[in-house]
């Protein structure tokens, strides 16, 4: 069965995950970190796309971009893993894919749905007991958004800044939200939209871009097909 197009619309914020091959580590010390980061920065400015929370681990990495235009998120990440790819190979004498398959990706709603995916992004290194808090870990967005120190990858969304009137109010916000309990609900409910790759919000926002796609992109019902009766014949 072809795979369904990405849903890549203008202005509809994504949830992005790409993996190492094999879950294999796709960063081995921290200047490739610096790289991948300078890389993305590139790649989005060119591709007109908005970065608002990231996290490098190991093994993958976690973004949350909106695209000016649609189709942009996958040019951006195409241009990225190209150039990464490369300068990874060509650092560490190794040929052939670093990446698994196709990058994920699932629309995100502009509303709590999106800080959500603000707060699950950063606080990643933490599940992954890396890190004991968010700030403990150098390759994310957590600083920039949560204590205010300067990240020039990091564009802040509009529902990010309706936290506070002003940049004090809206770090206090942000890091009283990042602190709350996350329940196993909240974070289930992420993971499989993201693995799906299905929208993370209301009904509406998916009505709404089935609209603008002109396909379900809801959940399929998994099996065969129901069988009819078949009706009995006449003697």
């Amino acid at each position: 069965m072809p795979r369904l197009p990405r849903i890549d619309l203008p202005g509809v914020p994504q949830h992005v995950v790409q993996r190492g091959n094999d879950r294999r580590p796709c960063f081995f010390q921290p200047i490739d970190h610096v790289r991948y980061l300078d890389e993305l920065r590139a790649a989005a400015t060119r591709a007109g796309c908005a970065i608002h929370a990231y996290v490098l681990m190991t093994n993958h990495v976690h973004l949350l971009v909106t695209p000016g235009a649609g189709g942009q998120v996958g040019a951006m990440m195409q241009a990225l893993g190209r150039r990464y790819v490369r300068y990874v190979n060509d650092r560490y004498g190794r040929t052939g894919t670093l990446w698994e398959g196709r990058y994920k990706a699932c629309p995100v709603q502009s509303d709590a749905h999106l800080l959500r995916c603000y707060r699950y992004i950063e606080l990643n290194p933490v599940r992954a007991a890396v890190a004991a808090t968010p700030g403990d870990h150098p390759w994310s967005s957590y600083a920039a958004n949560a204590l205010g120190t300067r990240d020039v990858l990091v564009t802040p969304h509009p529902q990010y800044l309706a936290l506070g009137g002003d940049e004090a109010a809206r770090l206090s916000a942000y890091r009283a939200w990042v602190a709350k309990a996350v329940t196993p609900e909240e974070l289930e409910t992420i993971r499989n939209r993201l693995q799906r790759q299905q929208a993370l919000g209301t009904d509406r926002f998916t009505a709404m871009i089935e609209e603008q796609l002109g396909r379900s992109i809801r959940p399929r019902r998994i099996g065969r097909p129901r069988r009819q009766a078949v009706p009995a014949e006449a003697d």
